[in-house]
Order: C-alpha cells, then structure tokens, then sequence
C-alpha cells in the first residue's frame, strides 16, 4: 500500500475498537471521503476471512476488480479514486467457511431498503444545525426534576402527509406543529436504524449506524430533530442491541464465523424470535454497539435512546428451559457481559453527551436498573414501568361492580414506585397482536369507555413517574394500531374523540404547570395517601407535592359510574400539622369517572 494512503489508516482507532474501548468507531470504519487524497477510504472488520473486496455500481460488481488489503487488528483496507456521492457498494467476504457472500457494510451511514440491500456512499451533505441554543440548555437539565411527557409514534403511519418532500422533513414541521399544541415535551420514534423488513417496525436491524433511507437520507433526519428541537420537542429514538435478523447481507457470520453473534451455537439464537444474539463478551461487539448509539447522539443530537428488550440481554435463560442454557461462571442465569456492556454503554453516553437520557425497557424485576454503576445499578436514567402498564390495563378491563375486590391493581405500583427512576408507559406493545386499542379495552358501553379511559389517563398523570401515550391513544383511535396505514384521524370529527384529545391537551398542560405533579417523582417526599382503601367505591384519593416550591396537588380518582354529590376527604399540608396537626378540606364532585 501506497505510503500516502497508510498515513490515513488510524491504528489508533482500530486498536481502541479491538480493546472495547472504542466510543466513535464510525470515524475509522465504513466508508470515508478523504479530501487530501480525493479519494475514499472503506475499512471492515472481518478478522477470519478469507479475502475481501469492494464492489458496487463504479466497478460492475466485478469481485475481483478492487481487492481490499489485510492489515493488523483483523480489519480489512482499501481506498478508491472516482467514486461518487451516492454510489451503491457491498463487500466481497469469502469467509472462513470458503463461503463468498456480499456483505452490506456494518458502518454504512446510507443505505438502500426493503429488498434492496446495498450500501450508499455518503459523504455528508450541506445540513447547518440550528438548534444551538437547545443543546446548551438541554446540557443544563436534570430530566428527573422534569415535566416529561412523551408521545411514541411510528413514522410510517402516523399521517399520510401530502407533499413531495422527503419524509422526515414533512414529518418534522407537522409533529413539531402537533406535539407544541398538544403540550408534549418529548417525541419518541420506533427505530429508524435501518431495517429491510417494513413489518417488523424496525425493529430488526441490520445498519446500526444509517438512519432509514425510507423516510430521507441522512440530512432530511438531522433536520427532522432540528426541526423539533426548534419546537423545544426532545427526541427519544428506539435502539435494539438485543438481537439482529438472519439477513444474508446483514451482520451473521460476517466473515464466515460467529462474529458479531454469540459463539455457542446454542446461545446465538432467540429461540422465540429467531434472531441473533450479539456477543456482549467481545471487546470489538461493545464497540460496535456503543459507538452506534454514540453516532446518533453526536451526529444527529438526539436526545435519549430507549433500549429495546433489555430482559432478552440480561438473561442467558430468556425464552429457554432449564438445559437450554449455558449458564454463566458462577452458575447462574444472568449474562455478565451484557450487564457489564449496558453499563458501559450508560456510563459512556451519559458522560459524552450532557442533559442526554437513557430509557430500559425492562420487564422484569431485575434489580437497581436505574441505579448508577457504582453503585452496583445498570445506570439507566429511566425504566418502563410494566408492572403498572398491567395492573391498570387489567383493571380498566373488568366491570366496575368487580372492581371492589381488585382494589390492589390500583394501589399495588405505589409499593415499589421509588425503587427504579419510571416512566409510566402505554405504548405500541399495549395496541396490537389482538389487545385492541386503548379505547377498546375499557369495559362498557360508547359513553362508559370514554370515561373509563379520562379516568385512566387523569391517574396516570397524577401517579409520580414519567408520562408515556403512544399515537392514537390521546384521541381515541378506536380499532388496533396497523403500520400499514395512517391513524383514523377522521375520528376527531365526532365530538367525544375531539373532546378526549381536548381532555388529554389539558392533561399535558396541567402537568407541565404543576411542579407537584412531577418535582418529586423519586420518594415519597413527593406523595402521600389520603385513602388507599376505598375499594367499595373504587376510588383512591392522595396527596402531590413539590418540596421546592411548598405547592401541593389533590388528587381524588373515582373508578365507578357512580354520581356522588359530596365526596370527601381529611386532608392536612405541612403547615396545618405543624399548627394542630389537623386540616380538613371537604372534596366535591359531580362527574363520572374524572
């Protein structure tokens, strides 16, 4: 190799990515335009192959034409004069296995969709940020503190939008528009790394590092999160280390042995997904995948990711019997290596990138996820509180004359609502595979469903934790979520569906304007019962309050379709137990269910 180019080779980087310590890897690997040489450079981690070439539409996908060169740390090497912005190209891998296989590459910033597999040379294009002023005041920001109201959407199906440009654009300027006047505080995205499967939601990937090309390319989603950062709208994007698909051109056996996957045969494979599962104990794997997220932070400012699945990670047992297994050193079922990746992958984001947020979607009861890592914790800043999301879902559903004795689906969240930092969560999950719609699943007749659902919304925002409402379910969309097709925004034509939307607005500002409702939602400094037990009239009433500003909320839910013309409770603030120790307040209400 020429001496001009091997000054452009950085060892450093690659030595950082083969010790795990890589942070953004995307620098060193992919494909680079060098303007000193005017020519670009593709570099590819694939330690065991045989032979490696670069082909794509500037050399008639001849495998033979550009031969890439080995050099030390497994990477492979090449650099190609007269290339193109946006130039189609894939890698020539003859594997370990003797195999010849054309390979997407792992680091590509573009690439092609859906059936199409290719990746896109991209050299940047022309996008001027503007969003300045928000990144220094989102670097400021404690989220925990925070009003937090986050609308969870798929970008596929939100709205048809009218126009010829690119999506995320068109996108961006009406969620911007809808969010503001809603009262949200924060988007979250299903994934947008790229995926070929259209019905897998994203959820499948296999660029980690290129945003969707279904929607734009790489600057029509940076302006997608300017546009909404100009709307002071935070943006939480969906990211899935748990697991990647089968695809041939995608990331499974790479170079023709377990690469990025698990090495035990055994221990590859989701045996209910039929997915593969990343080898959180490779040094390079932890690079790949925590400089990934790192990209979409540094070079597209998001603001948080939520990290897909995070049970499947934890768990060497997940969705396997007892002997299906390996289990770990000490004889467990717990995989140290992902508990040791997701802290380094907190750790590493949350120093990186000030004001920046990390969501769990954890399912289980595993232990201080939350919890900094020094502190023996996984170092979320966030976790989906499932155990609430069920327990309310469950209740909504039965009828009210059974709601009496199960009291404690209401009550029970409250035992446990201070050990983990929660987000409280009806999303995507909650709407499909034959669990109806919000709507839908509250008991009754037209009317009693609308009023079921204000009351479970009212609650949800009273309750101390985060706030999460997937698209839809803020209006009253009345069949199941389909990726296929746009949400029934005709519904706002009829008068109860505007007026829940209208109800779910007030909720949001309401929220936002009351430091009671979200100041303390970490102890129980900030919340105190007033009656936990009122299961004949299925209600609960308790107390929010905000330390800082000495401001309190009551909060009185009535689960019945039951009128009560005076409906009280004893209530007593700081400042009337320090007197006598006695403050009543006589509540009343006049309306079903609020």
């Amino acid at each position: 190799m020429e001496s001009a180019y091997l000054r452009h080779i950085p060892q450093e980087d690659i030595y950082l990515f083969n010790t795990g310590n890589a942070k953004k890897a995307w620098l060193c690997f992919g494909c680079r335009y060098i303007p000193e040489l005017n020519a670009h450079r593709f570099i590819v981690w694939a330690p065991n192959a045989q032979r490696v070439s670069l082909v794509g539409s500037f050399n008639g996908w001849d495998r033979d034409a550009m031969p890439m060169e080995k050099i030390e740390g497994g990477v492979w090497v090449c650099f190609a004069e007269g290339i193109e912005n946006g130039a189609l190209y894939k890698y020539c891998v003859t594997g370990a296995d003797g195999r010849q296989i054309l390979k997407s590459d792992p680091f590509a910033a573009y690439s092609q969709t859906g059936s199409e597999t290719a990746s896109i040379v991209w050299n940047g294009g022309d996008f001027r940020w503007g969003d300045g002023e928000y990144m220094q005041r989102r670097a400021k920001r404690d989220f925990m503190t925070q009003p937090m109201s986050i609308y969870e959407l798929h970008l596929g199906s939100w709205k048809n939008m009218p126009g010829e440009r690119p999506l995320y654009r068109e996108l961006a300027d009406a969620l911007a528009d809808y969010c503001t006047d809603m009262g949200y505080t924060h988007i979250e995205i299903m994934p947008v790394t790229e995926y070929p499967l259209d019905a897998s939601w994203g959820y499948q990937v296999t660029g980690y590092y290129a945003p969707t090309s279904r929607y734009g390319d790489p600057d029509d989603f940076k302006y997608f999160v300017d546009r909404l950062h100009e709307a002071g709208l935070a943006v939480i994007m969906d990211w899935v280390p748990a697991h990647f698909p089968k695809d041939e051109h995608g990331l499974r056996r790479f170079d023709g042995t377990p690469l990025f996957e698990c090495k035990e045969a055994r221990m590859a494979e989701h045996p209910e997904w039929g997915t593969m599962i990343f080898d959180y104990a490779s040094d390079q794997v932890q690079s790949f995948l925590v400089s990934s997220a790192c990209l979409f932070f540094e070079e597209y400012h998001i603001d948080g990711i939520r990290v897909d699945a995070v049970s499947s990670m934890l768990y060497l047992n997940y969705g396997r019997r007892d002997g299906e297994y390996t289990p770990n050193k000490e004889g467990g079922n717990i995989n140290l290596a992902a508990v040791d990746f997701l802290r380094k992958l907190n750790s590493t984001v949350l120093t990186e990138y000030p004001g920046a947020i990390t969501v769990a979607e954890e399912s289980t009861a595993f232990p201080l996820i939350t919890a900094p890592p020094d502190a023996g914790g996984l170092g979320f800043c966030f976790k989906w509180d499932m155990g609430f999301m069920h327990d309310t879902l469950d209740y909504m559903q039965l009828d009210p004359y059974f709601r009496s004795h199960n009291h404690d689906r209401l009550t029970f969240s409250m035992m446990y609502a201070f050990s983990e930092n929660y987000v409280l969560a009806y999303s995507h999950d909650e709407v499909v595979h034959g669990k109806r719609s919000m709507l839908d699943k509250m008991y009754g007749d037209y009317d009693q469903k609308f009023a079921s659902l204000r009351a479970l919304y009212g609650f949800q925002f009273a309750h101390p934790g985060k706030k999460l409402c997937f698209m839809g379910g803020e209006f009253g969309q009345f069949i199941e979520w389909n990726w296929q097709q746009e949400l029934d925004w005709l519904l706002l034509a009829y008068p109860r569906h505007e007026q829940l939307r209208d109800y779910y607005r007030k909720l949001n500002k309401l929220y936002a304007a009351t430091p009671a409702m979200y100041r303390v939602d970490k102890s129980w400094d900030g919340f105190r019962w007033l009656n936990v037990d009122d299961r004949d009239r299925s209600s609960v009433a308790f107390l929010r309050s905000s330390e800082k500003d000495e401001s309190y909320l009551v909060c009185v839910c009535n689960f019945t379709p039951v009128r009560y013309e005076v409906f009280g409770y004893a209530v007593f603030s700081k400042a009337d137990a320090a007197a006598d120790g006695v403050g009543n307040v006589q509540l009343q209400t006049k309306e079903e269910e609020e």
